[in-house]
């Protein structure tokens, strides 16, 4: 089986590259997808294809509603979702899929700095794990997906 991985939320860093990265050097049977990270076509997108809006407000929801077409399909596909909460910027997006992953019942993962846990904290309950790094979430993927734990043989009686 292949599993679906989406990778939700800021788009400023390489986290999702690092996470793929580690994936493909573990093996694992993944599959990434995401959501537009081009700031700009996605923005822009409602307008590009729809027609100029002379108000910011309906540039705006015309580009949401597009863009929205892709997140749901996308989460509602996914095997595992990780939501990745930057340190800058405010990323209702992130937390809106988050929100709608774990309505949608899907197993959540969440990636941010210890120094947002305290804003976090409600999106943290509703997730199944709550990592730091782009490598624990490789870690997490590689237990769950084929049960390996590093310093672990597949026998309980094996010393680790």
């Amino acid at each position: 089986m292949t599993w679906t991985i989406y990778l939700s939320g800021e788009i400023h860093t390489d986290w999702r590259a690092q996470i793929e990265t580690g994936a493909r050097a573990a093996g694992l049977p993944v599959a990434f997808t995401a959501p537009v990270t081009h700031h700009g076509a996605s923005d822009d997108v409602g307008v590009a294809i729809l027609g100029p809006e002379p108000d910011k407000v309906w540039h705006d929801h015309k580009g949401a509603r597009i863009n929205a077409i892709r997140t749901r399909t996308l989460l509602d596909k996914a095997d595992i979702v990780v939501v990745r909460f930057g340190d800058k910027y405010k990323q209702w997006n992130a937390a809106f899929d988050a929100g709608y992953a774990s309505a949608r019942g899907k197993p959540l993962i969440i990636l941010h700095s210890e120094e947002h846990a305290h804003a976090l904290k409600e999106i943290d309950a509703a997730a199944l794990a709550v990592a730091r790094t782009p490598e624990q979430v490789v870690a997490i993927l590689a237990y769950v997906i084929d049960g390996v734990l590093d310093g672990y043989t597949d026998r309980e009686d094996a010393a680790p």
